[in-house]
C-alpha cells in the first residue's frame, strides 16, 4: 500500500479518486501569472505524483494562462486510465494578471475548449463553474444563467460532470436544481471554518468537497497549537493541517499543490499521520471551535 492510499477513495463523478490529490496551481508562473522559472521542475513534478499513485489533478485554463495545462499535457499525455482531470472556468486574467468574472455564454464555451486544446481531451472528466461576484469569496447571487451555459456543453459531450466553486449553500441548492453537482471546490481549511455544515450536508449526499488553500494558500497556516501537534508526530505543520482535513469529513478530497518534489512527497506522506481524538481537539481551537 502506497502513502496516500491509506487515506482512501471517494466518489468524483463515476470514478472513485484517492482522497490526495495534487493541484497545478503553483505550476504557473509568479502570482499564477506566466510560466514557470524551471518547466523542467514544474514536469518532474507531475510525474512523480503520478508515480506515487494521484490519480485527481486539479487545474484551470486560467492558471497562466493556458501555461498550467500545457505543462500538464507536455507531462503527462497519454494520461493513465485512472487520471481524473478537474478543471473550472467563469474567470479570465487580464494583461495585468487580475482576475477578472467571465461569465457570458461565449466566455464559458471558449473556456471549456480552451482547456480541452490546451489538455489534449475530448471531454473534461470534471468542470467547475468558478463564481467570480467577489473575487475573495462567496457572495449570494443567482447563478442560474452560467450553470445553464456549462449543462449544454456537457450535453452535448464536452463536460461529463459539473462541480462548483466559491459559493454559499443556498447557491450550490439552486445549482442542484438545473445540474448534477458532483462536488464543491470552496476555501477551507483548519482556521477557515465557514463551511463546517456544507461538508457535513455535502457528506449525507455522497458529494466530494474539495478544499482550496488547504494550507492556507498565500498566506501558510500558523499556529503554536499546529507546531505543537507536528512535533509530538515527528510530522511538519502543513502535514498535520492536511491529515486534519482528511480526518474531518470522508467526503473531503484534497489537492494541495506545491512546484517541488520535495514538498509533493511531504503533501503525500500527510496520509500516514494518525491524529488522536485528543489531538483533533486541540487542532479545534485554532479556529475557536470546541470539538464536539
Amino acid at each position: 500500500m502506497s502513502n496516500i492510499d491509506r487515506a482512501g477513495t471517494f466518489t468524483l463523478g463515476d470514478r472513485n479518486v484517492k482522497r490526495l490529490g495534487y493541484g497545478a496551481m503553483q505550476l504557473a508562473g509568479k502570482g499564477v501569472f506566466g510560466p514557470p522559472k524551471d518547466r523542467d521542475a514544474a514536469v518532474a513534478v507531475l510525474r512523480e505524483a503520478v508515480a506515487a499513485g494521484v490519480d485527481h489533478i486539479d487545474t484551470s485554463d486560467f492558471y497562466g494562462p493556458h501555461v498550467t495545462n500545457q505543462i500538464i499535457r507536455d507531462a503527462l499525455h497519454p494520461y493513465p486510465d485512472d487520471l481524473v482531470i478537474v478543471t473550472k472556468i467563469g474567470a479570465m486574467r487580464g494583461t495585468d494578471g487580475s482576475w477578472n468574472p467571465a461569465f457570458s455564454a461565449e466566455q464559458l464555451t471558449q473556456a471549456v475548449h480552451d482547456n480541452l486544446r490546451n489538455l489534449g481531451l475530448d471531454a473534461m472528466d470534471v468542470v467547475n463553474l468558478r463564481i467570480m461576484f467577489d473575487v475573495h469569496g462567496p457572495v449570494e447571487g443567482s447563478i442560474e444563467e452560467p450553470l445553464t451555459v456549462l449543462a449544454e456543453l456537457q450535453r452535448k459531450g464536452l463536460v461529463r460532470h459539473i462541480g462548483l466553486s466559491n459559493v454559499t449553500p443556498a447557491q450550490v441548492t439552486e445549482g442542484q436544481g438545473i445540474a448534477k453537482i458532483v462536488c464543491v471546490q470552496n476555501q477551507y481549511n483548519l482556521a477557515h471554518r465557514q463551511d463546517d455544515a456544507m461538508i457535513d450536508d455535502l457528506a449525507r449526499d455522497g458529494i466530494a468537497y474539495v478544499p482550496f488553500f488547504p494550507l492556507g494558500g498565500f498566506s501558510p497556516l500558523q499556529s503554536s497549537i499546529l507546531s505543537d501537534v507536528a512535533q509530538r508526530l515527528d510530522a511538519t505543520p502543513m502535514q498535520v493541517a492536511l491529515a486534519w482535513l482528511l480526518r474531518r469529513a470522508p467526503n473531503i478530497l484534497l489537492i494541495p499543490g506545491t512546484s517541488s518534489v520535495g514538498h509533493l512527497r511531504e503533501n503525500l506522506a500527510a496520509a500516514e499521520l494518525q491524529l488522536s481524538d485528543t489531538m483533533m481537539a486541540e487542532l479545534e481551537s485554532v479556529a475557536g471551535i470546541r470539538s464536539a
